[in-house]
C-alpha cells in the first residue's frame, strides 16, 4: 500500500475514482492509500488535510501523492471521511520541505508536518465569529407607533439600529440598551432587522508597544552602504530566483531599514515574506516597525505575528490569514519558517547566528538551513542578516555559495559604544573579596542616572546564586535527578534545578554536617538585582529572565516601559541582549563574561566573541555616545580584545584556522548521537556496541569519535552519553547511518537521538 503514485486518476470500469496517498498524523512512517468519494473530489488537491479511518479509529493525515498506478488494488480502499479544509492546509513547497527535513534531518515525517501546523489547526479550531444586527426593512411611522405600543423594547432596539450607517455588534448593543436577546429574535424572524457574521481577528501583537514605533512609519534616507546594499538586493527579490545574501553590517548600520525597503520590493513584485527573528522578545519590537511602515506605504499590509507564545486563537487566526492569501507577511521567531505563506519570495533571518533558531528537540532542525532550503524551493530569496554572523554563514560567504554585503558604519556617522574591559582578578583584590558589580560599572550606572540615561545589565544565568556550598564541609547541594548543582533563588528561599524544574527549601543548615555556615557561590540576575538596588536605591530597575516573563504579554510590557523612560536599569539574560534598539540607552554592562567562554564546546570562543559585540550593540543608539562595561577575569582573551573593536573579520581569521586545523565546522559537518537510560553500566555498553558497528560498517566515509558520558552525566533520572561523527557530506551519510540505526538492537529502556548540525555539545 506504500508504493509510489504516479498518475492523479484512475480509471476502474466507467466510474471515474480519485486515489490519493495520505501521511497519517498517528505516530508511524508509511504512506496509506484511499479513495475519495466524488463529492468530496474537487476538495482533495496534495497538501489537503482529511480525516481518515485506521481500524476503528479516525485521525488526521496530509495528501502526499495524487494517483496511483494501473495495477492497484482499488476494491480494498477505503473512502477518506472528511476534508478538513477546503484549501490545502500544507502548500505544495513545505510538504517538499517536510520530506526534504525528514531525510536531512533523519527525522519522522510525520512529526515535522505536525510541526508545521499548529495544533489548533490540526483540531481545525474554529475561527471567532461575530453576531451583527443591521435594519433589514424600515418601519413607517404608523407601523413604528404600533411597535412602540405593544413592544417597547423592539421598537428601541429597532429606533437605534435604523440610525446606524453599518451593522452592530448584537451582544454589544443588546447589552448597552438592556434589551433583551427574545426581542431582537422576534425583529429577525419578522423580516425587520437581518441577522449577519462577521469574522473577529484575534491579534497578536500589542497596539500599545507598536504606538511607540510610529517614528518607523516614514521611510529614512539611506546611506552610502544602505543604498549599495539595498540596489544589490533589489534584482535579487523583484523577480522569482532562488539566491541567498549574508547581509554583515555592525550594530546600529541600520541592517532593519536594508530590510524593509527588501521586503517593500518583494510585496510591490506580488511576493509573500516571511521574517524571522531569534527571540521571542524581539518580535513585538519588528513587527511595530513593519505594520508602521508598511501600512504607511500600502494600506493593508498588515503583519502575521508567529510565535510561541500566541493563544490557540490568535495562531488559527494566523495560519488561516496566511493559507488563503489574506495577509502575505509573517513576523515570528524559529517555527514561522513554516508558515503556509502563498507566492513565497523573500525570507529574511535576523540575527542569523544565533543558536535559538535550532530546534532542541525532534525534529531538530535549523531555522536559517530550513529557511534557506525553503527559498530554494520556491526560488525565493534568503537574507541572512548580522553584525556576528555564524562562521558556517561566513564560510560560505567568502566561498561565493552566498551573496556577501557589508555596511561597516553606523547610521548618522554614530560611533560604536567604547568598551572598558574590567579585570575582575584587580577589583576582588581591592575590595578584598568577590563582588558583584566592580566600581568602574557602579559610577557609570550612578553617572547615568543623574542624566536621566538608560541602563542595561546583562547576565546570562537566571537566579540568586549557580550554587549552594558549605565552608564546613564543602558540600553542595545537587539536584537529585541530574548531575547539576541547584540555584539558589532567594525571592522565596528556594532551591531549583534548571534542568528538570526539580525545587525545595532552601536550607539554614548544612544538609550533611549540621553546619549554619552556608554560602551562595555564583552569580544569578536575582543578585545583579539586588546589588544594583543597594548601590542605587533610588533607581527604578526591572528584572527579564525565564522567572520573571513566564506571564503571557509580560515581555512587551516591561519593553514598553523601558521604552517609555519607566525604567532605569534592565537586568536580564539573552532575551535582552540582542536586537533591541533604544535609544536612551548609553550604558550596558556584562557582569560575567566570562559564562560562555570556559564551556566545553569548539564554538565556545565565537558564542562569547558574538555576545560581547550584541550586548554592546545596544548602547550609543541613539544620538548620545554610548560605553560598555566588560567584566572578566581573562581580559586577554581573543573573543574579548577582538570585541573591543568588533572586528569581525580578525576574529574570523583567527577562529578559522583553528577550526581548519581541527577540520571542525565548517570544514566538515557533524552529526551528534546521544543515548539516554536509567542503567548507566547497561548505556555504556550498548553504546559501544553500536560506536563499534558504525566503524565497521562505514569505515573512511566518517569520523567517529566517543563514546563518552554528556558534560553533564545525568538529567531527570537518565544518564547520558554521546557519539560524534564527522562528515564531508550529511546526503551522503545519513540515508544509511538511520537506516543502520533502525535494524540495530536498541533495548527499550534507552533512548537514541541523531542530531545533525547540532549548535551546542552538551
Amino acid at each position: 500500500m506504500g508504493s509510489p503514485l504516479t498518475r492523479s486518476v484512475w480509471l476502474l470500469k466507467t466510474d471515474r475514482l480519485k486515489i490519493v496517498g495520505v501521511h497519517p498524523l498517528a505516530g508511524f512512517d508509511k504512506l496509506l492509500h484511499y479513495k475519495v468519494p466524488q463529492t468530496m473530489a474537487e476538495q482533495v488537491h496534495l497538501g489537503s488535510l482529511l480525516r481518515i479511518p485506521i481500524g476503528r479509529r479516525f485521525i488526521l493525515g496530509i495528501v502526499g501523492v495524487v494517483g496511483a498506478p494501473d495495477d492497484f488494488p482499488v476494491d480494498r480502499l477505503k473512502n477518506i471521511a472528511e476534508v478538513v479544509y477546503d484549501f490545502p492546509a500544507l502548500p505544495p513547497d513545505l510538504l517538499a520541505l517536510a520530506k526534504w527535513m525528514a531525510v536531512y534531518y533523519a527525522a519522522p515525517l510525520d512529526g515535522i508536518i505536525e510541526t508545521m501546523l499548529p495544533g489548533a489547526v490540526r483540531r481545525a479550531a474554529g475561527l471567532k465569529q461575530e453576531k451583527l444586527l443591521v435594519v433589514a426593512e424600515k418601519l413607517s411611522d404608523e407601523d413604528l407607533a404600533k411597535l412602540t405600543k405593544r413592544a417597547p423594547q423592539q421598537a428601541k432596539l429597532y429606533q437605534f439600529l435604523v440610525g446606524q450607517f453599518k451593522p452592530v455588534g448584537k451582544s454589544l448593543v443588546l447589552k448597552r440598551l438592556g434589551v433583551g436577546a427574545s426581542s431582537a429574535m422576534t425583529l429577525v424572524k419578522r423580516g425587520v432587522l437581518r441577522e449577519e457574521s462577521q469574522r473577529v481577528k484575534r491579534i497578536a501583537y500589542d497596539d500599545d508597544f507598536a504606538a511607540g514605533e510610529l517614528v518607523a512609519a516614514l521611510p529614512h534616507k539611506l546611506n552610502d552602504e544602505q543604498a549599495a546594499a539595498f540596489e544589490a538586493l533589489k534584482p535579487e527579490v523583484s523577480q522569482p530566483k532562488f539566491g541567498v545574501t549574508l547581509l554583515q553590517g555592525v550594530t546600529g548600520s541600520g541592517k532593519t531599514e536594508v530590510y524593509l525597503r527588501a521586503i517593500h520590493e518583494a510585496l510591490d513584485a506580488g511576493g509573500g515574506v516571511i521574517f524571522l527573528v531569534p527571540e521571542v522578545a524581539l518580535t513585538p519590537q519588528t513587527v511595530a516597525r513593519l505594520r508602521s511602515r508598511l501600512e504607511a506605504i500600502a494600506p493593508g499590509n498588515a503583519a502575521v505575528v508567529w510565535h510561541s507564545h500566541l493563544s490557540e486563537g490568535e495562531r488559527v487566526d494566523g495560519w488561516h490569514e496566511l493559507a488563503t492569501g489574506a495577509a502575505r507577511i509573517v513576523v515570528g521567531a524559529r517555527s514561522a519558517v513554516f508558515a503556509p505563506v502563498q507566492n513565497l519570495r523573500l525570507i529574511v533571518v535576523d540575527e542569523e547566528h544565533e543558536p535559538a533558531y535550532k530546534q532542541d528537540e525532534t525534529p531538530r532542525y535549523h531555522g536559517r538551513d530550513v529557511a534557506v532550503m525553503r527559498a530554494k524551493l520556491n526560488h525565493a530569496h534568503c537574507l541572512l542578516g548580522s553584525a556576528t554572523p555564524s562562521l558556517e554563514t561566513y564560510a560560505n560567504a567568502q566561498a561565493g555559495r552566498y551573496g556577501h554585503l557589508h555596511m561597516r558604519q553606523r547610521i548618522d556617522d554614530r560611533q560604536l559604544p567604547y568598551i572598558d574591559v574590567v579585570d575582575m582578578r584587580i577589583e576582588i583584590m581591592r575590595s578584598r573579596g568577590l563582588t558583584t558589580l566592580s566600581q568602574k560599572l557602579v559610577g557609570e550606572m550612578r553617572d547615568r542616572l543623574d542624566k536621566g540615561e538608560q541602563t542595561i545589565l546583562f547576565l546570562n544565568r537566571r537566579g540568586y546564586s549557580s550554587s549552594m556550598m558549605c565552608r564546613s564541609c564543602g558540600h553542595a547541594e545537587e539536584c537529585p535527578h541530574c548531575s547539576i548543582t541547584m540555584t539558589y533563588h532567594r525571592t522565596d528561599e528556594s532551591l531549583r534545578c534548571h534542568l528538570c524544574g526539580h525545587e525545595r527549601s532552601a536550607p539554614v543548615r548544612c544538609p550533611k554536617c549540621e553546619a549554619p555556615d552556608i554560602r551562595w557561590k555564583g552569580t544569578g540576575t536575582q543578585r545583579v538585582e539586588e546589588a544594583v538596588r543597594r548601590v542605587m536605591p533610588r533607581a527604578r530597575v526591572k528584572r527579564m529572565d525565564a522567572d520573571t516573563m513566564g506571564k503571557k504579554n509580560l515581555f512587551r510590557q516591561v519593553l514598553s516601559e523601558f521604552r517609555a523612560g519607566k525604567i532605569d536599569v534592565l537586568v536580564g539574560t539573552q532575551m535582552i541582549g540582542k536586537g533591541l534598539d533604544f535609544p536612551n540607552v548609553t550604558l550596558v554592562g556584562l557582569v560575567d563574561a566570562d559564562l560562555s567562554m570556559h564551556m566545553p564546546d569548539f564554538r565556545a570562543h565565537e558564542r562569547t566573541f558574538q555576545l560581547l559585540v550584541q550586548v554592546a550593540g545596544r548602547a550609543g543608539r541613539g544620538d548620545r555616545a554610548g560605553v560598555v562595561v566588560v567584566q572578566t577575569f581573562t581580559p586577554q582573551a581573543e573573543a574579548i580584545q577582538f570585541s573591543r573593536q568588533a572586528d569581525f573579520d580578525g576574529f574570523a581569521e583567527a577562529e578559522l584556522k583553528s577550526r581548519k586545523d581541527f577540520r571542525y565546522p565548517p570544514y566538515r559537518h557533524l552529526i551528534h548521537h546521544s543515548f539516554r537510560g536509567p542503567n548507566p553500566e547497561k548505556l555504556q555498553f550498548f553504546a559501544e556496541q553500536w560506536a563499534r558497528q558504525v566503524e565497521k560498517t562505514f569505515g573512511d566515509r566518517i569520523e567517529v569519535r566517543g563514546p563518552s558520558p554528556s558534560p553533564i552525566e545525568k538529567v531527570k533520572d537518565n544518564y547520558r552519553y554521546q557519539v560524534w561523527y564527522f562528515t564531508n557530506g550529511v546526503t551522503r551519510i545519513i540515508g544509511d547511518l538511520n537506516k543502520l540505526r533502525q535494524g540495530f538492537a536498541w533495548p527499550d529502556d534507552i533512548i537514541q537521538v541523531l542530531d545533525v548540525d547540532p549548535v551546542s555539545l552538551g
